[in-house]
């Protein structure tokens, strides 16, 4: 009898005549039965049609999987195989956030290390969101984004041995906070958008230090919050912050962001900005 891959190859009548004459030769090899009497007879003459039928079947169902072209073989998890692709999907591979960035606190700062345990774990929670959301928002040029273990609002991205301050801060709105207005002096360049649900965003890039590097920062009120994200420039190399009032913008309008705003409004993870009295 040919092999699987033989019948697939052959056209439906061809492969039929094969499979009934691999049929008739199966059956054909079985024992005689005795030849008995009366019942005994009756009996033995169902017992072979039984193991005629039971063998005829199971070739059937072979040349039927070879017509089809499907070969059940245990495959890892035990799938079949179809074409040469398992049929059953591996489950997606979850990708653990990098390590935070080690920041020690300046003389009299506190850190999230000395948060009490279930806090600093909300917060550490919190961080790995923000990190996913903006690694996938934030322009390549930005490098890869880590959280730091200093403060729930500070982040970094880093690209080619340099590193960007990232603040993302979403904290309860004061009295103070009436709005994102632009303005454009100093050499600033302010945009505004405005975003789902009728908020008002601002953009703005505005030179920094010396004046000869620019920063990259994002601002409008959600719900009871400020929300406030700032790409700062690279001194030592005299690099700009590598990200612009536009994709800024764009990466406000994102679901996804929103999305984490809308938690963070929610449930907050930073405390109300103080006014600290002038004098």
């Amino acid at each position: 009898m040919g092999t699987n891959e033989d019948l697939h190859e052959l056209p439906d009548d061809r492969a039929a005549l094969l499979l009934r004459d691999a049929m008739d030769r199966t059956t054909a090899d079985l024992p005689p039965l005795p030849d008995l009497v009366g019942p005994a007879r009756a009996q033995g003459r169902r017992r072979k049609a039984r193991v005629r039928v039971a063998v005829g079947g199971g070739a059937l169902v072979v040349a039927a999987l070879a017509l089809a072209g499907v070969v059940a073989l245990p495959a890892g998890g035990g799938g079949p195989r179809t074409g040469g692709v398992t049929g059953v999907a591996a489950p997606p591979s979850s990708t653990a956030p990098p390590p935070p960035v080690h920041l020690e606190p300046s003389p009299g700062q506190s850190s999230m290390a000395d948060l009490p345990a279930a806090e600093r774990t909300r917060q550490e929670d919190f961080q790995n969101r923000a990190v996913g959301v903006l690694q996938g928002l934030l322009p390549p040029s930005v490098g890869t984004v880590r959280r730091t273990d200093l403060s729930v609002r500070l982040y970094q991205g880093a690209k080619d041995d340099k590193a960007f301050v990232i603040i993302f801060s979403v904290r309860p709105a004061g009295p103070a906070d009436t709005g994102s207005p632009c303005h454009e002096a100093r050499g600033e360049v302010c945009k505004k958008a405005t975003l789902p649900g009728g908020i008002e965003a601002t953009a703005t890039t505005a030179p920094v230090n010396d004046g000869n590097v620019t920063e990259t920062r994002l601002s409008f009120r959600y719900g009871k919050s400020k929300v406030s994200l700032v790409v700062s420039p690279h001194d030592a190399s005299t690099t700009s912050a590598p990200v612009t009032n536009d994709q800024l913008l764009d990466l406000a309008g994102s679901p996804a962001f929103l999305d984490l705003i809308k938690s963070a409004d929610a449930d907050p993870v930073e405390e109300q900005q103080r006014a600290h009295p002038a004098g």
